[in-house]
């Protein structure tokens, strides 16, 4: 038995070793010869084949039970002898588990031996070959009728026997173009020290091992700071109109915008929660039988609270609360001032009551008319209406989206009605390839309880991805909780001036485009376009372009101006958190307008801390953007992304600190590489809600 067993293990090799896994006539030969070939290597043949056919001719006896731990030593001793010679990659047409899988389907038995070794036996990878090409009969296969039952009792051995495995599926043309690419990443993920588990969880993700190698590489190796020359203000890379320029920038968005197809984005994926923060602290903290809520706001000095309480009648959602409270409790009216405030805010947060701090803040009511009251949806749609041609997408969360929906039907005929308008709305989700890895305090990769590898979504810069994915000419872009109550009409017209600016610009730089293709630029032109460039786009031509032959020159021009375009409302910076516009130089000594956030800046260095400090306006609280070149195809928003702007978090999860890696955000490194316009847009335009105590300012009252 111990020599059978001897006989039976395939141990440890240096080489990797690829099992082809799956029902009969489903291309494991055929793909175990082409990956051989390609790789100059060795392929391991199906011994029971041959033994089988042996069987046959000498005895005209098919296979039995007897025969599959015979079979299982031949195999594993074709494999050994092949792993000796294989030049760093084996590739197995079968394998044990194989074996095992049809001597339990044949039989409903399996040899103790067969069973422990296949369990045992270790691959690299399994290529479980799906049923998507045609049965080939030939003597020694039976059940073509039953591949679907067949594959799933495959792919269910290979789970339960927890084996690292890929579904492979396509013609063999495909299958090989598959095959190589999942093969050259596994062993660069080796090479990082992944196991083969952590690869097929990476691939299964839909993460490329490229990002998360750069990742590993930033955590270990540092993000390099923003280098900020100076603050960006007016006149010097922030634009300032009049009243009256306004307007006239707006009249010419509406004179051209039917020109264009239009479409106003909006961030909206995640849930509350981070709104009604402190009221979860308080929650969590308080005894409401031993401590008047007075007592908890002196000894937390918790000045969040006090001015929710004060201003509780105030907010929209108030009357709804405090009717389910009269409905819940008979003497809600003679209760201490301290039970009705405590239950209060419980009924606000109790997943069985109101849940706000769990559902999207899209949904949750910010806004008290006379009639109703609005939502974030609702005052989107009809800020919408009056510019984007009513085109709405939402990124939202998967689970959010039944509940954007059930608010959009319920408004939705109210504001075409009124607009006269039809409202399209789409939504995109959050690619979960956009997730990053995480990592503990020694920067290795952060594993859960079950062992797996621990994703993060990658954050608010992972929208580039769903922003790249629309098809319009001109799309405007707004923060979920950035809304107004009423001034609709003066907040779209600042909205249609940065658009008109948009095109304007967008125009003028497809014109120097077009004659550059029709070589009709010549040396007094291209001063021209020089001077465009700096006067109108902020942007610096460097010393060394000067050098340049007249060819070369004309060539440089052409890649400056071939970007996407977005212009910026800037407003004054009034103490909000957040990021502003600033002149950074890279590390090839360009310098451009970005918006750069505090993370990014080295805050022990004087001089960054100084420059830092004397910004003058916040992070942009509309975006416009062109996302087309001149031959009005679309550009890949990915290529024009600084991968190296992104943010390195601390988190905790089961009590575990961690570290976190988000993107770059969407109008920071995401649009690095844009052609930006930065506009002073009057304060009205910003009026976000990062607290439910922000509802309580003016912006949100009636």
């Amino acid at each position: 038995m111990e020599e059978n067993l001897r006989q039976l293990s395939n141990g440890a090799t240096k080489i990797i070793k690829i099992a082809l896994f799956g029902p009969e006539s489903t291309g494991k030969t055929t793909l175990a010869k082409q990956l051989a070939e390609y790789y100059k290597t060795e392929w391991v043949p199906e011994y029971a084949r041959d033994y089988l056919q042996e069987k046959w001719d000498a005895s005209q006896q098919i296979c039995d039970v007897d025969d599959m731990l015979p079979i299982a030593l031949g195999q594993t001793k074709l494999e050994n002898e092949s792993a000796l010679i294989a030049n760093k990659y084996l590739f197995c047409d079968t394998n044990l588990l194989v074996t095992k899988v049809f001597s339990e389907m044949y039989y409903d038995y399996c040899d103790p031996l067969l069973d422990q070794a296949a369990r045992k036996h270790e691959y690299d990878l399994f290529f479980l070959t799906d049923i998507d090409v045609p049965w080939e009969k030939d003597d020694l296969r039976d059940r073509p009728e039953e591949r679907e039952s067949v594959f799933a009792i495959f792919k269910q051995s290979l789970i339960d026997n927890k084996k690292p495995f890929v579904i492979l599926s396509g013609d063999k043309k495909l299958r090989l173009k598959k095959a190589v690419a999942i093969i050259n990443d596994l062993s660069k993920a080796k090479e990082m020290g992944l196991s083969s588990l952590d690869f097929v969880q990476i691939y299964e993700k839909g993460v490329p091992l490229k990002n998360i190698q750069e990742q590993l590489s930033f955590f270990r190796n540092g993000i390099t700071r923003s280098n900020l020359v100076g603050p960006a203000t007016l006149f010097n890379g922030i634009l300032k109109l009049s009243e009256n320029d306004f307007r006239q920038k707006a009249d010419y968005f509406d004179e051209n915008k039917s020109s264009f197809k239009l479409e106003k984005f909006v961030p909206a994926s995640g849930a509350a929660s981070r709104m009604f923060k402190f009221l979860i602290a308080f929650l969590k903290d308080f005894d409401i039988e031993n401590e008047s809520i007075n007592a908890y706001i002196n000894r937390k000095k918790d000045t969040e609270l006090s001015i929710f309480i004060v201003g509780m009648e105030k907010f929209p959602f108030f009357e709804a609360i405090d009717k389910q409270l009269k409905e819940e409790f008979a003497d809600f009216d003679s209760l201490d001032s301290s039970y009705k405030n405590y239950y209060f805010i419980k009924l606000l947060l109790a997943s069985d009551y109101f849940d706000f701090s769990n559902k999207p803040k899209a949904i949750l009511p910010f806004h008290k008319y006379k009639t109703h009251i609005a939502t974030p949806v609702e005052e989107h749609l009809n800020e919408c209406v009056h510019y984007a041609n009513s085109n709405m997408h939402f990124t939202v969360s998967e689970s959010h989206q039944k509940q954007f929906e059930s608010v959009i039907d319920s408004i939705k005929n109210k504001i075409e009605k009124k607009s006269g308008t039809s409202i399209y709305v789409d939504y995109s989700y959050q690619n979960k390839s956009t997730d990053t890895i995480t990592v503990d305090v020694e920067n290795n990769p952060f594993r859960d309880e079950n062992g797996e590898l621990f994703f993060r979504p990658g954050g608010h810069g992972a929208l580039i991805e769903n922003l790249n994915n629309l098809d319009a000419d001109i799309i405007f872009i707004k923060n979920i909780d950035n809304v107004i109550q009423n001034n609709i009409q003066k907040i779209a017209l600042y909205k249609k001036a940065l658009a008109g600016i948009l095109i304007e610009s967008q125009q003028q730089v497809f014109k120097y485009l077009h004659a550059i293709d029709a070589e009709e630029i010549q040396q007094e032109e291209s001063e021209e376009i020089l001077l465009f460039l700096e006067e109108k786009l902020n942007i610096k031509i460097q010393d060394s372009f000067y050098k340049l032959s007249f060819e070369n020159k004309i060539t440089e021009i052409k890649a400056i101006l071939n970007k996407p375009i977005r212009v910026c409302g800037m407003v004054k910076n009034e103490g909000e958190a957040g990021g502003g516009p600033f002149w950074i130089k890279d590390k090839k000594g360009s310098i451009s307008l970005q918006i750069v956030e505090s993370s990014q800046v080295d805050l022990l260095d004087d001089n960054q801390r100084e420059i830092l400090n004397a910004s003058t306006h916040f992070n942009p609280v509309d975006l416009v953007c062109g996302i087309k070149n001149y031959k009005k195809e679309k550009f890949d928003l990915t290529q024009f992304v600084d991968h190296n702007s992104g943010f390195i978090v601390e988190k905790t999860t089961s009590g575990r600190d961690i570290k976190a890696y988000e993107l770059p955000g969407l109008w920071n490194g995401a649009m690095a590489n844009w052609i930006t316009v930065f506009v002073q847009v009057p304060l009205i335009t910003f009026n976000p809600v990062k607290t439910v105590n922000d509802l309580l300012k003016p912006a949100h009252q009636p």
